[in-house]
């Protein structure tokens, strides 16, 4: 049988949804492609159910330390089936948004098969052959695992599987320290596990100074860090062991979180004339299109940066320069990103030390410590700071913040890079008081006084105002 449409999305993660309901919008006849679970790892394996977790993890460790507000409390019985449970219970309610049925009710067809190119034009998916004027691949990625000598002979976790599990461990050991591991290990050891985490590098993406904080929570929290080559990863007596620097550290369950790669396998790419990258994603121009005119991709497949707001971003994106007249450009000049540990950690734009590197000593730093912040204060939670790298006197080109709600304050720092503002531009708008974004406002109202008083204007202001004080 065959079934043509305007469009077809290969997969039917954040980035095939994002497509798909665009198109709908649009009017075009439009199908997903999809082998697995519609919502894909953002909804199953990813963000949903990591956050999920983490929300769990602050309830015992909330309870643990409500003595310092005055409240007493027994000591705390983790019961993983009913995590597990609370885990499932988030990811099949945001599920329940985006089921076929759903996404038929919305004018979007669900082919639930693999599909692979037969041609630039067409995929066999199943029984069913598809064509269409424009396809769009946006099948995300999987855990990529490090040749490590004896990993594939011990039982391990990914990301796609530890979700799953309904056993706490004696000692969880995590192979990687980039978000993902960062963020399992944090989970984990507040739901009373020991952790391990062991890495050639710590969340290198990260501000020197960012990093450095990092480091000295999860060292805060009880979990220790190991940081080196591994040698060798072995099991005795049931027991996971890892060499890392002449140290042999053993557990009873391990995660590896050491990054992804692009699911392209099994599509038939050759013969439909799209290209790989070196690294084993997909190639495509500033505007999203393949060495395959009529083919676009979008999202974690590309190989690049990982992010489930990139992907449906982009597939946007995509589906716009497939669909109408024009081309919008594929990758969005401001990119933020948040590591959900407590407290949050976020940033967006260039490191100082990128800035540097590009504009010398054109650049100012700000900073301001949260525990100068009345919300920090009263919540008992004054951890943390925002860090904003700009132009001397002009726009902002980076921000890092560490902070509670860090994720929700970035957003205001995003809209003023978007639209070229400066940190005084920010202190025109009110904030409610007491609120975390108190911060920002403070922070933009002490640089504009100083602006201000800097300036000519401020100058002769300042001179009569002493004057009268005579």
């Amino acid at each position: 049988m065959t079934r043509t449409y305007d469009i077809i999305l290969i997969g039917g993660g954040s980035a095939g949804l994002t497509g798909a309901r665009f198109a709908a919008r649009l009017g075009a006849r439009v199908a997903i492609a999809e082998k697995n679970r519609i919502g894909g790892d953002c909804t199953w394996t990813g963000c949903v159910p990591s956050k999920a977790l983490l929300r769990a993890s602050k309830a015992a460790h909330e309870v643990r330390e409500a003595g310092r507000f005055g409240i007493e409390s027994g000591e705390i019985r983790v019961d993983m089936a009913q995590v597990k449970a609370h885990v499932m219970g988030a990811v099949h309610t945001v599920y329940d948004q985006e089921t076929p049925d759903v996404l038929a009710a919305e004018g979007i067809d669900v082919v639930h098969a693999p599909a692979q190119f037969v041609d630039s034009g067409t995929l066999q998916a199943g029984d069913l052959t598809l064509k269409a004027g424009k396809y769009v691949i946006c099948t995300g990625a999987k855990p990529s695992i490090p040749p490590i000598p004896g990993l594939s002979d011990v039982p391990y976790h990914t990301h796609e599987t530890i979700f799953e599990n309904d056993r706490l461990p004696k000692h969880l050991l995590v192979i990687g320290a980039g978000p993902i591991g960062i963020e399992l290990a944090f989970a984990y050891r507040r739901l009373g596990a020991r952790v391990t985490i062991l890495a050639a590098e710590f969340m290198p993406a990260e501000d020197p100074e960012v990093r450095q904080f990092i480091l000295d929570l999860v060292a805060s929290e009880g979990i220790h860090v190991v940081l080196g080559a591994i040698a060798e990863v072995t099991r005795q007596a049931g027991e996971i062991a890892i060499h890392c620097n002449d140290e042999r550290v053993c557990g009873d369950m391990l995660l590896v979180a050491t990054g992804r790669q692009a699911n392209v396998e099994g599509l038939g790419l050759d013969a439909a004339g799209v290209q790989l990258s070196g690294a084993g994603g997909i190639v495509t121009d500033a505007y999203l299109t393949t060495s395959a005119k009529n083919i676009y991709a979008a999202g974690d497949v590309l190989g690049g940066l990982q992010f489930t707001h990139l992907a449906g971003w982009q597939c946007f994106q995509a589906v716009r320069n497939a669909l109408l007249p024009g081309r919008a450009p594929g990758n969005p000049e401001v990119l933020p990103k948040v590591t959900f540990l407590d407290p949050e950690i976020a940033s967006v734009g260039l490191l100082e030390h990128e800035a540097r590197i590009k504009f010398g000593s054109n650049v100012e730093v700000l900073r301001r410590n949260m525990r100068a912040t009345d919300r920090a204060i009263a919540d008992d939670a004054p951890r943390g700071f925002i860090k904003v790298v700009s132009r001397a006197g002009g726009k902002i080109l980076g921000v890092s913040i560490v902070s509670d709600r860090a994720g929700e304050m970035l957003a205001e720092f995003v809209l003023a890079m978007e639209n070229g503002l400066g940190v005084s531009d920010l202190s025109k708008s009110l904030h409610s008081y007491p609120t975390w974004s108190t911060a920002i406002q403070d922070m933009a109202a002490e640089k504009a006084i100083e602006s201000f008083l800097e300036s000519r204007t401020g100058r002769l202001g300042l001179f009569f105002s002493r004057l009268r004080g005579h």
